[in-house]
């Protein structure tokens, strides 16, 4: 038993399938097919190679089934994405009131995370509450991390003010939290502060705050950033790079993303994709197009975002013909999936460049629904061209998925401007004020004397903006 044991954790360590499946039928010609350690590590062996069906299979078979079992299992399906059938088989074993430990807790919680199961997570933190493990770094770093990822950021600070021991993965959740929120300048001084306490530095961490730099294109603190990353040695880090290329290509300095960009001796297609957006946000289309063929030279394969990267830089310069070839090599890709962002892409391309009917006869024909920001890019494509009819349809469909937004009736009344129909564009901005539709402010902001001033501009009453 020993011995099948040792060469089965072997094939765990190589995630050596075959050999493992040999194991297994060893396993049961010598009856050990229900012995609890040898299922545990069957089970470790198929979740860790993406046979989760096997897994749960020799799990349902065993007739004594201990916490490291049911963690083993549960862990499988959260590393796989099998998030719900997580979530359900820790309902399953609440139910058959089986021990919990913080693993099974932090497992279930990161099932959360990536389900955004806001309700699920708060009745997991109760049990926390309940077993006395919420004050555990690994069970209150995931309950954060699913606060945070569902918009509660306000749960998420109370929850990492009371970690008592914060490790450096607690620290990177939270900065990633902040920053996902939108809370730049709170995660600025949290990370000023952290450091002034000695925390650890991570690839994570300064990947967070670099994005917080890029987001306030706060060109000082990225120089320092580069320079406390050169010290530690994270500069050979691809998501480091990739996120000081960002920093550098919003703060203007497109010369120094490439520099860095160039300068790792390996790249893969996060670092790539940084590149090619940020030619794309200075205007740099051909170079954007040039370096999308140097990715395919170095056997990079384009992902769904390098996808959209090209999509959006065809629709801002105009190149309805290579928007085709992109949109066709992404149809024909037999790793990527096209997805609801592409289309709305290839709308908005087709739309800029007034082939209005084509843009209406995609969004027809694709395997989503419509969103909100294909119909109004529509609408606003309606505006240029001056086609009423399906500005009409399109501000009808943007009613009923945006009733709130004001901005919708407000440009309507603009395309019945621009093609002279002023009855129309009165009743449409009447509309506007009756119904309590409000336009969102615009909002614009300046960096000065280290603090960031916003300022916004009150509605103004014209009838056409």
């Amino acid at each position: 038993m020993f011995s099948l044991h040792v060469l089965l954790q072997q094939c765990v360590r190589r995630r050596c399938l075959l050999i493992g499946k040999g194991c297994h039928a060893l396993a049961i010609h010598l009856g050990l097919a229900t012995d609890t350690i040898t299922c545990n590590i069957l089970i470790n062996l198929y979740t860790k190679c993406g046979m989760n069906d096997c897994a749960r299979h020799v799990f349902d078979a065993m007739t004594f089934k201990s916490i490291v079992s049911w963690n083993t299992m549960i862990a499988g399906y959260t590393c796989n994405g099998d998030d719900l059938q997580a979530l359900k088989l820790f309902s399953k074993m609440h139910q058959e009131g089986a021990q919990m430990s913080e693993f099974t807790l932090s497992s279930t919680l990161s099932a959360c995370a990536a389900k955004f199961a806001a309700i699920e997570c708060k009745q997991l933190h109760t049990i926390a509450i309940k077993l006395a493990l919420d004050s555990n770094s690994f069970v209150a770093t995931a309950v954060l991390d699913v606060y945070a990822k569902c918009n509660m950021i306000n749960d998420a600070c109370l929850v990492f003010e009371k970690i008592s021991e914060k490790t450096a993965v607690t620290w990177s959740t939270f900065f990633s939290g902040l920053v996902q929120n939108g809370l730049h300048e709170d995660a600025l001084r949290l990370f000023q502060s952290s450091q002034r306490e000695g925390v650890q530095l991570t690839e994570f961490t300064l990947s967070a705050i670099l994005s917080t730099c890029a987001s306030l294109a706060l060109m000082t603190e990225g120089m320092q950033l580069h320079a406390v990353i050169f010290k530690y040695g994270f500069h050979g880090n691809f998501f480091v790079a990739s996120s000081l290329v960002d920093v550098y290509a919003r703060c203007g300095q497109i010369e120094q993303a490439y520099l860095i960009f160039a300068g790792m001796k390996h790249k893969n297609v996060v670092l790539w994709n940084a590149m090619i957006n940020s030619f794309t946000r200075h205007g740099n289309f051909f170079e954007a197009m040039i370096l999308f063929e140097k990715m395919q030279q170095a056997r990079i394969s384009p992902n769904e975002v390098t996808y959209l990267s090209m999509l959006s830089m065809c629709a801002h310069a105009g190149l309805v013909e290579e928007a085709r070839c992109y949109f066709s090599l992404l149809i024909s890709d037999q790793i990527v999936e096209p997805n609801v962002l592409h289309y709305s892409c290839m709308v908005d391309v087709l739309g800029r460049s007034g082939k209005t009917d084509e843009a209406l006869e995609l969004i027809q024909l694709m395997p989503f629904e419509p969103t909100a920001s294909m119909w109004g890019s529509l609408l606003g494509s309606c505006r240029k061209y001056r086609n009423v009819g399906l500005a009409r349809l399109a501000a009808e469909e943007l009613f009923k998925l945006e009733p709130e937004n004001g901005g919708n009736h407000a440009l309507l009344s603009n395309v019945y401007a621009a093609s002279g129909s002023w009855e129309d564009a009165v009743l449409a901005r009447k509309y506007l004020n009756d119904s309590g539709a409000k336009k969102d402010m615009g909002l614009s902001w300046i960096n000065t004397k280290g603090k960031v001033h916003i300022f916004g501009c009150e509605q103004k009453e014209e009838l056409f903006v």
